[in-house]
C-alpha cells in the first residue's frame, strides 16, 4: 500500500463560477485522502489525539495546478508517503480523472506530527513509524 487513492466525486459546490473545481477544494480532496491513508493503516486522528496526544496538521504545501476538473468528474486522490523524519511526513499527491493517466493537480504536503495541548512538534511515535515502514 505505498501509494493510497480515494476515489472523489466532483459535486456543484466545489466548482466556481466558470464551472471548474475552485483551487483551494483540491487541498481539501488531498486532505480526505491522507485522512483515509491513515485510517487504513489503522491510524483514527481523534484516537491519537485523544490517545497518544498528538495532532497531525499541515506545516507546508506545493501544488501545481496542470488541467481543470469540473462538475460531477469521478476523481482519483493518491496520497504517498515520500520522506518520513522525526516529527514530519512529506506526501506526494496527485489527483487525476478517473480512466486518464495525466495528472491534474500534483503537489507535496509535509505534515508534522505536533502536541495536542501545547502544539508544539514532537517526535511520529514508534508505533506509527513501524507500520508506516511496514507499509511502505
Amino acid at each position: 500500500m505505498s501509494q493510497f487513492c480515494w476515489p472523489v466525486r466532483v459535486y456543484y459546490e466545489d466548482t466556481d463560477s466558470g464551472g471548474v473545481v475552485y483551487y483551494a477544494n483540491y487541498l481539501k480532496f488531498m486532505e480526505r485522502a491522507r485522512t483515509e491513508y491513515l485510517r487504513a493503516m489503522g491510524f483514527e486522528q481523534d484516537r491519537l489525539r485523544q490517545d497518544q496526544g498528538i495532532l497531525f496538521t499541515v506545516h507546508s504545501v506545493q501544488v501545481d495546478f496542470k488541467r481543470p476538473a469540473r462538475f460531477n468528474d469521478t476523481l482519483e486522490v493518491s496520497a504517498e508517503i515520500s520522506e518520513q523524519r522525526r516529527a514530519s511526513l512529506t506526501f506526494f499527491q496527485e489527483v487525476h480523472r478517473c480512466g486518464e493517466s495525466a495528472a491534474l493537480c500534483r503537489g507535496h504536503v509535509r505534515i508534522a506530527c505536533v502536541d495536542s495541548v501545547s502544539f508544539k512538534p514532537t517526535p511520529i511515535p514508534d508505533f506509527i513509524r513501524s507500520e508506516i515502514l511496514r507499509v511502505c
